[in-house]
């Protein structure tokens, strides 16, 4: 079972298109949502997707992460002078515990988790989609609907559809 760390960038995509089956049911993984994900999520303009996740976590099929251990602590503390508290946590707690990290951000905070954890640890939006495509619980068609939806939320995938995603990942396993 793979552990991730989902940064707020990741969830709020899911939550904003009433998709969180998709992280709750994607097999072989257990998402954590650190607590300053959830304060950051939880937002009094945001209530639907505040009650999606108060739900998901009230039944288990996400779990909110707010233990502290010295080692959490520290990398938290290290990582919170280069970026905000969501990531610092994302990133504290996959560095850690072993565990990876999904996040949509790029710049500093991607520089520093594939430095900190490498890259095969850094999932992302497109990634976990795919993942999902894989393990049929979406369709390419249903997961272009996603991507549809997310664009006029700023953002924008390198891709023009899942199917291109997939052939191109299906061509590096080979």
């Amino acid at each position: 079972m793979i552990t991730v760390a989902l940064d707020a960038n990741v969830l709020i995509n899911f939550l904003s298109v009433q998709r969180l089956d998709l992280l709750e049911c994607l097999p072989g993984f257990r998402f954590v949502v650190p607590v300053q994900v959830v304060q950051e999520v939880c937002h009094p303009d945001f209530p639907d997707q505040t009650v999606l996740l108060r739900a998901s976590l009230a039944a288990g099929r996400l779990r909110e992460e707010t233990s502290t251990s010295a080692a959490k602590s520290r990398y938290f503390a290290e990582f919170c002078q280069v970026m905000d508290l969501g990531e610092a946590a994302c990133l504290a707690l996959a560095k850690a515990c072993g565990w990876h990290v999904a996040s949509d951000e790029k710049g500093i905070f991607m520089g520093i988790a594939q430095k900190r954890l490498g890259e095969n640890r850094v999932l992302n939006t497109p990634g976990i989609v795919l993942l999902a495509i894989k393990a049929g619980l979406i369709q390419v068609q249903e997961a272009d609907a996603l991507k549809a939806r997310w664009e006029p939320q700023r953002f924008k995938a390198a891709f023009a559809s899942f199917a291109d995603a997939l052939s191109g990942l299906e061509t590096q396993e080979r």
